[in-house]
C-alpha cells in the first residue's frame, strides 16, 4: 500500500478495512506492506514503480507487479476490484 501522511482516503481505508484485511483470504495471500511515498524507496522494490496517487495498492508476485488499484472509494468497491486483481494472481502465465 502506497500512502502518505494527511491522505484522507488512506485513513478511511485503515478505518474500514485495515483491521480485518490481515484476517481475510486476500490478506493471507497478499499481505499488506505500507510504504510512504515520500520515504526513500525500498531496495527490494527497485523494479516496482512508485506512484504519486494515494492510496495505491500494488499486487506483487515473485518481484513482479501483477497490477495496482489506485484510490479508495469505499469497502465494497475495494473488495470487488481486489478480487479482480487477485484473479490475475491465480491464473498461470501464458507461454
Amino acid at each position: 500500500m502506497l500512502e502518505q501522511e494527511g491522505c484522507a482516503y488512506c485513513e478511511q481505508w485503515h478505518e474500514e478495512i485495515g483491521e480485518i484485511y490481515p484476517k481475510t483470504w486476500e490478506g493471507k495471500k497478499a499481505p499488506l506492506r505500507q510504504i510512504d511515498i515520500h520515504d526513500p524507496w525500498p531496495v527490494d522494490l527497485e523494479n516496482i514503480k512508485s506512484d504519486i496517487f494515494t492510496p495505491t495498492f500494488v499486487l506483487i508476485d515473485k518481484d513482479q507487479e501483477i497490477g495496482r488499484l489506485r484510490g479508495y472509494a469505499g469497502d465494497e468497491f475495494f473488495w470487488f476490484l481486489l478480487d479482480e486483481l487477485m484473479e490475475k494472481l491465480e491464473k498461470p502465465a501464458k507461454l
